[in-house]
Order: C-alpha cells, then structure tokens, then sequence
C-alpha cells in the first residue's frame, strides 16, 4: 500500500485541480453564456492554469531553481506561487469575470486567496500542504455549487473528501509534509472558499 500511495500525490496534483473544477462548472453549472465561449473558457483554463506552469517549471528545472513537480523544498516555491499568483488574476481580470462566470470567478478567486496564504506562510517558514489546498477548495466549491444549484451531488462529495484523505495520507507516506502542515493546508484551502459563499450563495 505504501508503494500505492505516492501515485495519488501526481494523479491528484494541484496543477489538475483548475481543471476539474472548471468542468465540474461546466457540468452543473447554470449559464447563460453559449456552450462555444465556455469551451474557450476551459481551453483558456488549460493552457494558462496547466500549460503555462508546467513549461515554467521545466524552465526552472533546467536552471536548477527547483528539483521536483512537487516542490517539496520551501525555498523553492516562492517563484512558483508568484507566478500562480500573477496567472490566476490575469485569468480572472481577462477572462473568467464576475459578470459572465460568477461561480466560477469565486472559485478561483478563493484559490487566489489560498496561494496567497501559502506563499505569506513561506516568510514564516511554514510550508503548508499545496495539495490539501487544492482538494479542500475544489470539495467546498462543488459543495457552494451544489447549495447554490440544489444538486444532488452527495456520492460526488462524498468521493472527493476520501480521496482527500488518500492524498493526505500519500504526502504522509511520501514524508512531504507532517500533519500540521496538511491541516493548515486544508483550512487554508476551504476557509476563502466558504468565506466567499456569502457572495455568491
């Protein structure tokens, strides 16, 4: 089982979560934009939240700035959180705005809030859980949406909170983080998540 775990980590790594959040939104989500410019919103999401940060950490790589996709020396994720940052509120200053995507403008923007958290975090030599913060904000976001939408998503939910504590338990397995780091990670993921219900719920 500990040889197992570790696959959980990539299988279920943050640079995904965009991703699946995105597509749970286009799934449940209640639009009224045309089904054409929510694909370009996807592709949009693809190539600035996956694209865009895997070439820049090969280019990282290649400079010896960082070792692994997983980032699991602090030093190293400063670079990487700044440009996430940066990504993300060009995402949605540019393309996924409040007036057309609501739901999911307060997604990301809670994961902007996340990333900001971890990368202050940094300064105080606290390296938090990425991937907890990924897991939680994209299990309280399908949670807001199922609220918001009256969906009976509950299997969905119920799936995504065990597979959170498979990946918790594969960073554990992989010595990445120790428990508090993962704790803080999740509350630092779902905390912006539910604060930002109040505007959108």
């Amino acid at each position: 089982m500990k040889k197992l775990l570790p696959f959980f980590s990539y299988l279920f790594h943050p640079i995904f979560i965009p991703i699946l959040g995105t597509l749970f939104y286009i799934a449940y989500g209640d639009s009224y934009v045309a089904k054409e410019k929510i694909y370009l919103v996807l592709l949009q999401v693809i190539i600035i939240m996956f694209f865009l940060p895997l070439s820049f950490f090969y280019l990282l790589k290649t400079f010896g700035k960082v070792d692994t996709i997983m980032l699991s020396n602090a030093s190293q994720r400063k670079i990487p959180l700044v440009m996430q940052i940066a990504l993300t509120a060009i995402l949605i200053a540019k393309s996924i705005t409040i007036d057309r995507f609501p739901e999911l403008f307060f997604f990301f923007l809670g994961g902007l809030g996340s990333t900001l958290i971890a990368f202050a975090l940094l300064f105080a030599r606290i390296k938090i859980s990425i991937h907890m913060i990924a897991m939680s904000a994209l299990s309280f976001f399908v949670i807001g949406m199922s609220l918001h939408h009256q969906l009976n998503v509950i299997f969905l939910i119920a799936t995504l909170f065990f597979i959170t504590g498979i990946v918790a338990s594969s960073r554990l397995a992989m010595k990445a983080h120790s428990m508090e780091e993962l704790v803080i990670g999740y509350f630092a993921g779902m905390l912006p998540q539910v604060v930002l219900w109040l505007f959108w719920l």
